[in-house]
């Protein structure tokens, strides 16, 4: 495996590198692979919605906070990166998505009640159309609350051409309600119907003991996913009217933009520069492995994908720093080990070993705190904790296996074996000859 190692590691920076500066089609998930950036560095569009009374019904604070929550898990459905949703006084929510253009089916999705009824046709009466509004005189036989789940059915074998279906489940009292009903009206026809506006009318062909339906209609594959979504994410509480709705350029702008990377680069070539001067050769192994570290990096934020907006980059700089600590660690353990008498290969392995605790418990630390920001946090919190958390594993992967494994192969060249490339005195100094390497190696492997 230790021989594989060097091959796996080249491999993945090629691949890397390809995926930084390549666009193309992943061929797991058919999504472009490209980099995503958030509202404040792409612009997008930003929806303000006020919410309706209902009769005497008013809402207040804790029907904000619900609506304001299923329209986040509703959009975030969508695959829209990283969307903002907010509350803003006491009746508006916010929706800011960040690089689209044309936000028409998801303002629909985000406007919609969610109120989904099973209404009785009586045999006899027309049949209401898709698309149409419900005799308000037919009372449903239940609504919408007795949904346990619902998903889009890939099954079509049944269906006409251009015609989708959602399956349902429907809970304990729905199920038995609508097994009921079916079981004595077979023939007539059962309409579902989603905020006064009939969905589907489907004729009752058999009894539905088990509360296992289909919606069939028309459907875009948009609309299918949308329906399903609203299905599953539930009903909100009170109506929203929309208030105003806009355009927005990135509120940083590409020049912001540009200086912002400058400052990110200028950083990071400074530790680069810092770890080169303080600590020589260990140092230009650790330059190695940083560069590598953020070509990955930058790679699987791509593949993912991850929306960067500010608060990313800025993580993504913070994980930076957080590689650079655990060179830093091994490093000077390593000089201990050195200054203590023990030979150069030796005290490599063991600075590694002895750092390798604190690295470890200070990462698990880190890993534990973005996790916590990554489940609790709003939309922006998360994507901070996201990139956060791959940064932190990333380069505990670096640290320990690839500058480990560029030092065990330097350290084995002569023209290594000079104390000036470790920053100790010549006295403190013990490199390992060659030959003693080989012996120690060969004895190793008896």
């Amino acid at each position: 495996m230790r021989r594989l190692f060097p091959l796996i590691v080249v491999v993945v920076g090629m691949a890397a590198v390809f995926s930084v500066f390549v666009d193309f089609d992943n061929p797991l998930t058919g999504q472009r692979v490209e980099t995503k950036l958030g509202l404040d560095l792409q612009g997008g569009t930003r929806v303000e919605y006020q919410l309706q009374a209902v009769g005497d019904r008013t809402p207040g604070p804790d029907a904000q906070r619900t609506i304001r929550d299923i329209i986040e898990r509703r959009v975030n459905s969508t695959g829209v990166s990283e969307p903002l949703v907010q509350t803003q006084g006491f009746d508006r929510i916010v929706v800011e998505l960040p690089g689209v253009s044309n936000a028409d089916e998801i303002r629909q999705l985000i406007g919609t009640t969610g109120r989904l009824e099973f209404v009785p046709i009586p045999a006899g009466s027309p049949v209401p159309a898709q698309g149409t509004k419900v005799d308000p005189a037919l009372p449903p036989l239940f609504s919408g609350e007795e949904l346990a789940s619902a998903n889009v059915d890939f099954n079509t074998s049944d269906l006409g051409p251009g015609e989708r279906a959602i399956a349902f489940v429907l809970k304990t009292e729905g199920a038995r309600l609508f097994g009921d009903y079916t079981r004595d009206h077979v023939g007539e026809n059962f309409a579902i119907v989603l905020d006064g506006t009939v969905i589907s009318a489907p004729v009752i062909q058999s009894s539905i003991p088990d509360g296992r339906g289909r919606i069939t209609g028309s459907f875009t594959p948009a609309e299918q996913v949308n329906l399903v979504t609203v299905l599953q994410f539930g009903a909100l509480p009170f109506p929203l009217a929309e208030v105003s709705t806009q355009s927005i350029g990135a509120t940083l702008g590409l020049d912001f933009l540009r200086k912002s990377v400058l400052a990110a680069a200028i950083g990071i070539g400074a530790v680069l520069v810092f770890m080169l001067v303080h600590y020589r050769l260990p140092g230009a192994v650790a330059v190695v492995a940083l560069v590598y570290y953020i070509f990955v990096v930058l790679a699987i934020f791509r593949l993912i994908p991850v929306t960067l907006t500010l608060a990313g980059v800025a993580a993504f700089v913070l994980s930076v720093g957080m590689a650079v600590d655990a060179n830093i660690l091994i490093f000077e353990r390593s000089k201990e080990e050195l200054r203590s008498g023990k030979a150069l290969y030796s005290a490599i392995e063991a600075g590694f070993n002895r750092a390798w605790n604190s690295i470890f418990d200070s990462n698990v630390s880190s890993l534990i705190t973005a996790t916590l920001l990554f489940v609790f946090g709003s939309s922006v919190i998360r994507g901070f904790a996201l990139v956060l958390i791959i940064g932190v594993l990333t380069s505990m992967f670096t640290a320990i296996t690839l500058s480990r494994t560029l030092l065990r192969w330097v350290v084995r060249r002569s023209m290594a074996w000079d104390h000036r490339l470790y920053g100790v005195a010549a006295d403190e100094f013990t490199p390992l000859p060659k030959t003693g390497l080989r012996v120690r190696e060969a004895r190793s492997r008896v």
